[in-house]
């Protein structure tokens, strides 16, 4: 599948903007965005699962072999 170039991009946007309107393209960006993060997370946490990690590493816990800061 080719990478679309800049003029597909701008010519999407633009019917993008034509059928939803410039007031719900932030709604439209903020949901895109939502689904992205989700995606990763699930896919994060399946790749985890089958390298057999029993719990996925918490941002709030020191990586091993590090010591915490206090």
């Amino acid at each position: 599948m080719p990478i679309p170039g800049p003029m597909e991009l701008i010519l999407l946007l633009v019917i993008v903007l034509i059928i939803f309107g410039p007031g719900k393209l932030p709604d439209i960006g903020n949901a895109v965005g939502k689904g992205i993060r989700e995606f990763r997370k699930a896919s994060t946490e399946l790749e985890e699962s089958v390298r057999g990690d029993s719990k996925p590493k918490s941002s709030d816990e020191p990586a091993s072999g590090e010591s915490p800061k206090h």
